[in-house]
């Protein structure tokens, strides 16, 4: 909305400073932020009291986990909230990306909303039907990419570009909406398999949040991407704004996800989230670099998949639990220990990711 103050500068000349993105992000940062620190006690306190048991904890988990009985999921309001209201105030609202990037996280936010709500009202970890689930994912996830196709330039729209080598990519033409869709999926799926640990999900999503924040602005200036021999795709760069409130939202819900946690971001964060970096991924034509930046949710997603095949072939188990951080909290690492050195790794993944944007 207040980029639309720039169109006054012949009024009055400093307005336009609202015209410049970077301006922009920061207004839209610092809003989230104070967005969720205003009202975040009162979601929280509001949830204690309409949940109840709060979110249901696994008896085969680790024994430290017990602890947390009682405390409320859902936080991922919070977040989602704070990202949506920044992000009308501080994007240009003519912008379809931004529009593309708010149907998603709205409409995996209602997905895992739902998710939750049968969680906490049933008090079992079974939650929605999971075909259910991902055929309704992939019906949002199939109109986005649909919306990002159609905006982005051809043969732009429907190609696939890897990372590493200069002006090599396949067009894949209408199998891009399939291909765009699994992408947006998974990465849903898989940050939502991350989050089980008191701040472990929000850090690294907002790490990759940031590195394609970064992405999204070079791609979008012809100038930077050209420099660095990258796809330019016009308009992307209003993405960084709502990255700026993605980043604004999870630092403000972090500071009470803290261990030992006020609240959990449930279903309705993770899996919005999730779509929204996937989302942002496919407009910037960064889809496979996607799984270097976001590599920590790829070893997540796959150490449950290689649990449940060798478990279903042979009967036996590779990892001690799974997903992957409570493996290692069931050989003895502490909760912050597993949660700080996952930042870590998220964060050198990261800096592999950034390194694609130059070695070519």
């Amino acid at each position: 909305m207040f980029a639309f103050l720039a169109e006054f500068t012949t009024v009055f000349g400093p307005l336009n400073i609202f015209r410049y993105i970077t301006f922009r992000t920061g207004g839209a940062i610092v809003t989230a932020l104070i967005f969720v620190f205003l009202f975040g006690p009162g979601l929280i306190q509001l949830l204690r009291l309409k949940q109840g048991k709060g979110q249901p904890i696994r008896s085969d988990g680790p024994e430290s986990h017990l602890a947390k009985k009682g405390t409320p999921t859902m936080g991922g309001l919070m977040i989602l909230s704070g990202v949506v209201i920044s992000t009308l105030l501080w994007a240009n609202l003519r912008s379809p990306y931004v529009w593309v990037l708010l149907f998603v996280t709205l409409g995996f936010g209602a997905i895992g909303f739902y998710d939750d709500y049968l969680k906490v009202t049933k008090q079992t970890h079974a939650g929605f039907s999971s075909r259910a689930r991902l055929a309704l994912e992939f019906v949002i996830a199939g109109l986005a990419v649909t919306a990002v196709v159609y905006v982005t330039r051809e043969p732009l729209n429907t190609s696939v570009f890897f990372p590493f080598i200069k002006d090599l990519s396949i067009n894949i033409g209408f199998l891009m909406i399939i291909f765009g869709a699994l992408v947006i999926v998974g990465s849903g799926n898989a940050v939502n398999l991350t989050d089980g640990l008191d701040g472990l999900a929000i850090v690294p999503v907002m790490i990759a949040g940031g590195t394609f924040g970064v992405i999204a602005y070079l791609s979008g200036n012809a100038v930077f991407a050209s420099y660095l021999q990258i796809t330019h795709v016009p308009g992307t760069g209003e993405i960084v704004v709502v990255i700026g409130a993605l980043i604004g939202a999870g630092l403000g819900f972090l500071w009470f996800n803290a261990p030992p946690a006020q609240i959990f971001m449930g279903d309705t964060g993770s899996l919005a989230l999730g779509g929204l970096i996937g989302t942002i991924a496919v407009a910037t034509k960064h889809e496979i670099v996607l799984a270097v930046v976001g590599g920590l949710f790829v070893l997540e997603a796959v150490s449950v998949i290689v649990q449940v095949a060798s478990f279903k072939l042979t009967g036996k188990r590779v990892f001690r639990m799974a997903p992957i951080h409570h493996h290692f909290e069931k050989k003895g690492w502490s909760e912050p220990q597993v949660v700080v050195r996952f930042w870590i790794i998220a964060f050198v993944l990261a800096l592999a990711g950034l390194s694609t944007l130059k070695l070519r």
